[in-house]
């Protein structure tokens, strides 16, 4: 009856093992990655990146130096003299789930150890206004912490219009202190000229300078942030100093 118990017991636990390598809710951000004599434990699939300590916030954290090869194609001829905006995914754009969504946008099924799972997609409210516009605007970039077999599909059902010239996963990251970064040194495009909209700064500690940064988005169907964002974008495409409208974004 005891060992009955124990297999039980540990049949739920790594369960929630699975399931927890979703989503940001059920994970411990202090944890450093598993050895790669662990291969039965899965990575987390869905970003977030936790929040930032401190003295994380107050010191200069040293980039990486670029790679010989960047992670973004040259310039497309359409693109040309528009800047650079990358922008997350979870909990930006969208937030997933687990547990069945009654008004969810889109169910993605994902394999996750021989198992297929269905992931229940909702959509923040005027995220289609918004890319819409982003996409006139300027080069936009899908870079996310999260694993391309969750992101790409959900990339595929929330942008029908191709907004997003390229698309950066996990792989892209940079892992510091238990996070993973969007190092934007390595896309291949002039700083001054890129912009990244993120809900975590975690995902933008090598260059707060250059963030918008958004509120986490989960369930609110009243949320305007991203309508509200558009005019200040539309301002942001015909300046020439980026950063110093971006810094009288943050000030306030």
């Amino acid at each position: 009856m005891a060992a009955s118990q124990r297999n039980i017991s540990l049949k739920k636990q790594r369960g929630r093992s699975i399931l927890s390598s979703f989503f940001c809710c059920f994970r411990d951000y202090n944890v450093e990655p598993p050895p790669p004599s662990s291969p039965s434990v899965l990575p987390p699939l869905v970003e977030e990146n936790g929040g930032l300590q401190k003295g994380d916030q107050r010191q200069v954290i040293p980039v990486p130096s670029p790679p010989a090869k960047y992670l973004l194609p040259e310039v497309t001829v359409l693109d040309h003299g528009k800047k650079c905006v990358v922008i997350d995914l979870d909990e930006t754009l969208v937030h997933s789930s687990f547990k069945p969504i009654s008004n969810a946008d889109f169910i993605v099924p994902v394999e996750i150890d021989g198992t297929i799972h269905q992931v229940y997609v909702l959509k923040r409210p005027h995220v289609d206004e918004f890319l819409q516009r982003m996409g006139q605007l300027f080069e936009c970039v899908l870079f996310t912490a999260s694993l391309a077999k969750y992101a790409d599909p959900v990339a595929d059902l929330l942008d029908r219009w191709g907004v997003f010239r390229a698309r950066l996963f996990r792989e892209s990251c940079v892992f510091h202190r238990g996070n993973y970064v969007k190092d934007l040194s390595r896309l291949g495009r002039e700083l001054s000229k890129v912009i990244i909209v993120d809900n975590s700064p975690a995902s933008y500690i090598f260059h707060p300078e250059n963030a918008v940064p958004v509120q986490s988005w989960f369930d609110d169907m009243t949320d305007t942030e991203l309508l509200d964002l558009i005019p200040f974008f539309e301002g942001l495409s015909r300046e020439d100093d980026v950063y110093r409208m971006l810094h009288r974004l943050c000030s306030r």
